[in-house]
């Protein structure tokens, strides 16, 4: 008789983590780009009904967000890989000057995860001999050195998830007419928020009701402050 090993689709491998990051950081942008154009120009449109000014400010909001998006994100992760670049330069004298203290080391990393002490050292020992510098930097501080954080990419895939966020609101405000951007804006940067929250929550393996509610009534309060704000002003003549 053969034993057949039920198929499933679960995904290995070490950059199963980083793209779940990736794909957190891309809803967290476009959630971003949402929010905040969407408070901008509901803010305006409390003052102004203009459709030419409304698109001025939207647009405005939208290159300044992703540049700063992008900018922040690329300060950020570089900041990130220095430290990374400088751990594995210090891991690598270390093991240069003293790698009986390090095959120790390594040692007592492997028992702490619940391998016994004789498996564990013969674990770091097979280890050393392969890389010793990768099984530190992966066993010890939890980086592959063949993966560096990339500050472009981040700084890229922030800029173009806050970009497709920001595109909503802005359309939604400057394409229908005077008697409808208002009301169209609102339920389709709602909708958007809450599917925003929806798949953070599932990357992020959380309840679901939670975050949709909480996406969208903090987006629900930016707008009605900044429209708030925006017909207190238009109001004054400012």
């Amino acid at each position: 008789m053969t034993l057949q090993t039920p198929e499933h689709d679960e995904a290995h491998g070490g950059g199963l983590g980083s793209r779940l990051n990736w794909l957190r950081a891309a809803v967290l942008g476009a959630n971003d780009g949402v929010v905040s154009t969407a408070g901008l120009v509901v803010g305006v449109a409390g003052a102004t009904d203009s459709r030419n000014t409304l698109l001025t400010a939207g647009l405005a909001g939208l290159l300044a967000g992703s540049m700063s998006m992008a900018a922040g994100e690329y300060v950020s992760v570089s900041t990130q890989r220095d430290s990374e670049r400088a751990a594995l330069a210090l891991e690598k004298r270390e093991l240069a000057t003293a790698p009986q203290a390090e095959l120790v080391e390594l040692t007592e990393l492997l028992e702490g995860k619940g391998i016994s002490s004789q498996l564990a050292r013969e674990v770091a020992a097979q280890l050393t001999e392969h890389d010793a510098l990768r099984a530190h930097a992966e066993v010890e501080l939890g980086i592959n050195p063949d993966d560096l954080t990339n500050p472009w990419h981040a700084a890229a895939a922030s800029f173009l998830a806050f970009t497709a966020g920001a595109l909503l609101p802005l359309l939604a405000i400057v394409l229908p007419g005077p008697g409808q951007r208002l009301w169209i804006t609102v339920v389709a940067v709602l909708a958007a928020l809450a599917l925003c929250g929806w798949g953070s929550a599932r990357l992020g393996s959380a309840p679901v009701g939670p975050a949709v509610l909480r996406n969208v009534a903090g987006g629900a309060l930016a707008m009605g402050v900044t429209y708030a704000a925006g017909v207190l002003l238009g109001a004054v003549g400012v």
